[in-house]
Parts: structure tokens; C-alpha cells; sequence
């Protein structure tokens, strides 16, 4: 008696530019913004002011991180389909 042969598996397909993302709404270009904002050296090349004794640099740090999480959030609100839950 032969042994049954293995099942071959599907080949995968590769990605398309048909099967990418296909959302291009231009709210997505607002995703630039907590990525060039923080390269900008004019910014924090300072030590004031100060805010609660920590200087520009610090703060900012933080600062960059609230502004990504919003915009972030922005463009998710804009652009999600209405639809969808």
C-alpha cells in the first residue's frame, strides 16, 4: 500500500498595487506634520523657557508625542469609512 502523498499548499500571490490600501485621501498628508516638526533644530535649540524647571528640550519631547496622538487622531476620525464599526 503507497503512502498517501502530502497535500501541496496554495502558492501565495504577491502583493499588487491592486491589492494595496486603497484610501488616498489627502487628510493622510496631515501624518507629516509629528514627523517634520520634531527635525525642525530652531525649535529646541534653546534652554527657555522653562516649564516647570525643565528646559525647552524636555518638554517639547513631550510635547511632539501629544501632537503625533492627535494628529494621529485627526486623520484616523477624517478618513475612517462611515460604515465600519
Amino acid at each position: 500500500m503507497a503512502a498517501p502523498e502530502p497535500a501541496t499548499p496554495a502558492p501565495e500571490t504577491p502583493l499588487t498595487g491592486s491589492s494595496r490600501a486603497k484610501d488616498k485621501s489627502r487628510w493622510n498628508w496631515l501624518l507629516f506634520i509629528p514627523i517634520v516638526v520634531p527635525l525642525i533644530p530652531a525649535l529646541f535649540n534653546a534652554d527657555g523657557p522653562r516649564l516647570f524647571g525643565f528646559p525647552r528640550f524636555y518638554w517639547l519631547q513631550l510635547a511632539y508625542i501629544v501632537l503625533g496622538v492627535t494628529t494621529t487622531t485627526v486623520v484616523y476620525q477624517l478618513t475612517k469609512k462611515r460604515g465600519d464599526r
